[in-house]
């Protein structure tokens, strides 16, 4: 099943492209890669959760977080390559979270991305990642990712 018409079966529609609120680029091809800027959960411009994990946010809510990333991500490396059936699979995922000092459950929240990516694009979504934990994030995310996607 493609990739456009799996997430229509998952009831997901790609958000337009969120503008920069920098000098840079949502996304960028590469020889045979897509690379995204770093997304955070917005939903119609405006961040679904703040907070942070570990203080004001749960493990659940940071999930959900990673998942909005992930669908803004998505859009953003659509708009460069006009079709997500373009990916041949997903390479890394990298994911930020905003959380204490004492909050150590940083890849259970980026599992929310991840999971995601699997279900949308079966084995050829399970990748390689990285998941950090830090002090403060843009507007008080509570996630941000980036993804590098191999294009087929």
């Amino acid at each position: 099943m493609s990739v456009e018409k799996k997430l229509k079966e998952l009831g997901i529609e790609l958000p337009p492209v969120t503008p920069p609120v920098g000098a840079y680029l949502p996304a960028v091809v590469v020889d045979k890669y897509v690379y995204t800027a770093g997304q955070v959960p917005l939903v119609g411009g405006k961040l679904k959760h703040q907070g942070r994990l570990g203080e004001s946010l749960t493990v659940e809510e940071g999930k959900e977080a990673a998942k909005i990333c992930t669908i803004n991500a998505l859009s953003a490396m659509k708009s460069v390559l006009g079709s997500l059936d373009k990916i041949e699979r997903i390479v890394k995922l990298v994911g930020f979270i905003n959380s204490t000092n004492e909050f150590l459950e940083q890849p259970a929240v980026l599992n929310g991305a991840s999971e995601f990516l699997a279900q949308v694009f079966g084995e050829n979504g399970r990748h390689a990642r990285s998941a950090m934990g830090v002090n403060v994030l843009w507007q008080m995310a509570p996630v941000e990712l980036e993804i590098i996607a191999k294009i087929k």
